[in-house]
């Protein structure tokens, strides 16, 4: 959910930094040296197919200077490829993307093709460059890019909807090993209360984002977490239509001791539905102990990975130890990279005109760097049995 903050110094970051325009095409170049990854044997981690070989996800959330990827992804291809090999140097070996709805889909029943196919052009530089793609659909971040279409669909035809997508794009991904895996929604909530009809976002902007979204308006009956059963039930089965052996998740708001699983999505529930779980969880300096405690809600018998983390509302040594805790649970870990590489913000420094806010992406990105060698390789000798799908 802290997300939604990071969006903010994401803004006062960049403000409307632009790069310069290209229209290089990746070449095919080679994905023979990567192995598809799943989850290991023990149920406790993942492991390359192959090789058998321990894999721990260490990545980033990735946009530019403020911007969602398809936002610039057709103009500006040299600013994308140039970020992935950023990632790629800074020791990520995971990026999650963002699909958006109103990029992907015309109408209901109808996927955009030349998004599409500009997402096999991703496919392919995730590929050359040796990264794996969490590929996060269904968003609705930005009101303005919500097709009004969209919200006017009541729960049976905004599901329908939802397949459609999904079935369109594991069609793209399907026959690429560099899908680390499909993840259905951001933070998604089952609400246990009736909502207006088209009422599908929170309505809580974050400079100009909304990333929580309901999955159903009303409950009729129903209890919260079988509707998100239901729901995930659904995607899968049109995912599995078109690729039968990348790994599903779903993005998770964090457990907190006000608002308990405010999401409706108990893992215990979701668990036996999903490959892993996923969960978003920022360390909060004035609620100590919080997140980690948070963390173990998520403990159900599956992977668990943090698929979001930064020190928005602590340090960078508290976020280190909590990171360094959460390896009793946790086997994978993305943060977040908005465009600015470390020399840059370095370069800024001596200049004398790095803003606290690019102090602390800095920091964060100096912890990445140090604790790649730990996190990403940790485990690195011992061998699993991959899972049999």
């Amino acid at each position: 959910m802290k997300q939604l903050g990071l969006m903010l110094i994401v803004v006062s970051l960049y403000g409307c930094r632009t790069e310069p325009a290209g229209t290089q095409t990746p070449d095919a170049g080679s994905a023979a040296g990567m192995e598809r990854i799943v989850v290991a044997s023990d149920g406790q981690g993942f492991v390359k197919a192959k090789s058998n070989q321990p894999f721990h996800p260490w990545g980033m959330n990735y946009g530019n200077a403020g911007r969602l990827m398809e936002d610039f992804w057709g103009r500006e291809w040299d600013t994308l490829a140039g970020d992935f090999d950023e990632m790629k140097a800074l020791g990520a070996n995971v990026v999650r993307i963002h699909l958006q709805v109103g990029k992907f889909m015309i109408g209901p029943g109808r996927p955009d093709r030349q998004a599409l196919k500009q997402l096999g052009q991703v496919l392919l530089l995730a590929e050359k460059t040796g990264l794996y793609l969490d590929l996060t659909g269904l968003a609705c971040y930005r009101p303005a890019d919500v097709p009004r279409w969209y919200d006017a669909l009541d729960e049976p035809a905004r599901w329908e909807a939802q397949t459609k997508f999904w079935e369109a794009v594991a069609g793209v991904c399907a026959s690429s090993p560099a899908v680390f895996c499909y993840d259905l929604m951001n933070e998604p909530i089952s609400s246990a209360q009736r909502r207006a009809p088209g009422k599908w976002s929170s309505g809580s902007l974050f400079g100009g984002y909304d990333f929580l979204q309901y999955i159903a308006l009303d409950p009729a009956g129903r209890r919260r977490e079988d509707i998100a059963v239901q729901w995930i039930r659904r995607m899968t089965a049109a995912i599995r239509r078109r690729d039968r052996q990348s790994l599903i998740t779903v993005g998770l708001l964090p457990w907190s001791h006000d608002r308990k699983h405010l999401s409706g999505f108990l893992p215990a529930k979701v668990a036996p539905e999903l490959d892993f779980i996923s969960v978003h969880l920022y360390p909060d300096s004035g609620k100590p102990g919080e997140a980690i405690e948070s963390l173990r809600q998520f403990a159900a018998g599956k992977p668990v990975v943090i698929e979001e983390t930064f020190p928005l509302s602590c340090g960078a040594a508290e976020l280190e130890a909590f990171l360094r805790a959460s390896r009793a649970i946790a086997c994978g870990w993305l943060g977040h990279y908005d465009g600015a590489p470390l020399e840059e913000l370095d370069a800024l420094d001596r200049a004398a005109k790095l803003t606290s806010a690019q102090g602390v992406y800095r920091e964060w990105l100096r912890l990445f760097v140090r604790l790649q060698p730990e996190f990403a390789q940790s485990g690195a000798g011992r061998v699993h049995t991959p899972t049999r799908r």
